[in-house]
């Protein structure tokens, strides 16, 4: 079923990649959702092709890097994050030429190119998991998922309690091929991504394999879906508990965050270290705290690891100070970079986040106050960017696009959608194509419509309509990238001087940088802390050395 791949990518080929060791430690990576990015062949869905011809935007905007979401060969249960075979590219998307040619592109362009990788579970069409359904109990095909006996007097019930992170139960019954009711699998997400058993050794050879695979062919690193989730309990116990997935993030769980997933990211490291080019691992992971999200950063392990805590915390000073220095704190001892993100594939875009009140969780169903998220949004932005470590963006969010919250049920295609009692199931809403012009059948995604529909109205936030306009949020981004690029004080490093400052109002200082973040619903007077580079507001500087800084506004100051 693979694909033929392209021939390896020289090592000349990554030489025109900014050669700068370290890189990852303070760079602004920016996530493609492909099917969503750029259409080149007018179907509707966007490819490959599409996000290779506007590379040179990326370029331009600032970033160093691109995170790919899924493009292998799947079925589309859950939009590519079920894989039925790892080194080939679905035909919605292209081909392995394309790819290849997509990663020479980008290094040219001088960035880097990080792909997903889901090695907790494959689609249901993966030939393993097809074999292991037709051999039958007792296939050795069986071993590397978890197949296991039903309870009750015949076998009815589901090996154990555990819940799908998507709703209904993780377990799945079936039908043998005699044509009888046999035994179970185990999914923590959708029905068609069975779970790999991770204590099969076949399973570490084949992914270690996968590594080779997309590292010859020039990729810059990896980002690990459900990085967390790859090892589970011993005896595979219950849990004891209903509504399972609330408690996702508040304790560890016998399906995540098992401390056996260590053992294959430091086998996974010393593949990667055998490479040239700096490359790197980003993970996926959902832990109780940033303290245990330290454990997967180790120096002999990953590199980088979302910093979902940050994701979530609300628009409040001394909630944002709190966690910025938690995770500073938490990162410092193990030598990895922090991370920051507002916004990806999973949440709702937080211009929309930030125009809801606080409490609502990240996945919201209503539009808010439309000024007021994009106010606050533009405010965090700058706040995010001006931290010590790694920062992560995602495609659309330098548009100040919201989120798209009246689909219409029938196009709906978020699984989590329908099957009860998981995930609000709502993210189809910040998946919506991104606007690229003004006008079009859909505003310069492809010619061939949108996946999923567009609002009216998108054009006015489109590329086109925001590039070289004084205070679109475009400009902002492409500002603040420029200047981070250009401040010595800023990026890398692992902490902050923190400033006295008015209640509601965030001030910390880097070298000769400070930044400035009124989170409060009233303007505030601060000091003026030299010359404003960047500001995501109007900023008023007044003769005697302040400056009246307006709510939900950040401003980015350098000693004169």
């Amino acid at each position: 079923m693979s694909q033929h791949s392209a021939d390896p990518a020289p090592t000349s080929a990554l030489a025109t990649v900014a050669d700068r060791r370290d890189w990852w430690r303070d760079a602004v990576i920016y996530q493609v959702y492909p099917r969503s990015f750029a259409d080149s062949n007018g179907d509707g869905m966007g490819d490959l092709e599409g996000v290779r011809s506007r590379l040179p935007y990326l370029r331009d905007l600032g970033v160093d890097a691109v995170w790919l979401s899924p493009f292998y060969a799947s079925p589309q249960a859950d939009a590519g994050y079920d894989v039925a075979d790892y080194r080939a590219v679905d035909p919605m998307f292209g081909n392995l030429l394309d790819a290849d040619a997509l990663i020479r592109d980008a290094h040219d362009l001088a960035l880097r190119i990080i792909v997903d990788l889901v090695p907790n579970h494959s689609s249901d069409q993966h030939e393993w998991f097809k074999r292991a359904l037709a051999e039958g109990p007792g296939s050795p095909l069986r071993e590397r998922y978890h197949f296991r006996a039903g309870k009750g007097a015949n076998g009815e019930l589901p090996p154990n309690d555990w819940e799908s992170i998507f709703g209904g139960p993780a377990w799945t019954r079936v039908t043998e091929p005699d044509g009888t009711p046999g035994e179970w699998y185990l999914h923590l997400f959708a029905p068609e991504q069975p779970d790999f058993n991770w204590d099969h050794p076949a399973v570490g050879d084949e992914f270690r394999s996968i590594l080779r695979f997309w590292l010859d062919m020039g990729v810059d690193g990896f980002r690990i879906d459900v990085a967390h989730g790859l090892v589970k309990a011993d005896g595979l116990p219950d849990l004891g508990s209903h509504d399972q997935v609330k408690l996702l993030g508040n304790d560890v769980m016998p399906f995540f965050d098992q401390d056996g997933v260590h053992e294959v990211y430091r086998a996974w490291r010393i593949v990667l270290d055998e490479y040239a080019g700096d490359r790197i691992f980003v993970a996926e992971a959902w832990t109780p705290t940033i303290e245990r999200t330290a454990n997967y950063v180790r120096p002999d392990e990953l590199h980088q690891a979302f910093n979902f805590q940050y994701l979530s915390t609300h628009w409040d000073a001394e909630e944002l100070r709190s966690c910025v220095d938690r995770t500073l704190d938490a990162m410092r001892p193990v030598g990895a970079p922090a991370t920051w993100v507002l916004s990806n594939h999973d949440v709702t875009r937080h211009a929309t986040r930030f125009a809801n009140p606080a409490g609502l969780g990240t996945q919201i169903r209503t539009a808010g106050d439309r000024e007021l998220g994009l106010r606050r949004a533009r405010a965090a932005t700058l706040l995010m960017l001006a931290l010590p470590g790694s920062a992560y963006l995602y495609q659309g969010e330098e548009l100040g696009l919201p989120d798209v919250v009246d689909l219409p049920d029938e196009v709906r295609q978020d699984p989590a959608y329908f099957r009860g009692a998981g995930q609000d199931g709502f993210r189809d809403g910040c998946r919506v194509p991104i606007p690229w012009t003004r006008d079009g059948s859909s505003y310069g995604f492809g010619s061939g419509g949108s996946w999923l529909p567009q609002p009216s109205g998108w054009g006015e936030l489109s590329v086109e309509a925001q590039s070289g306009v004084a205070g679109s949020t475009l400009e902002l981004y492409r500002s603040a990238l420029a200047v981070r690029s250009e401040q010595a004080d800023l990026g890398a490093g692992d902490r902050v001087e923190w400033l006295k400052a008015p209640e509601g109002v965030l001030a910390f200082r880097r070298g000769a940088f400070v930044c400035t973040t009124n989170t409060g619903g009233e303007a505030a007077t601060v000091p003026a802390h030299g010359r404003v580079l960047l500001a995501s507001g109007e900023v008023t500087v007044t003769d005697d050395g302040e400056a009246k800084l307006p709510a939900d506004t950040t401003v980015w100051w350098i000693a004169d």
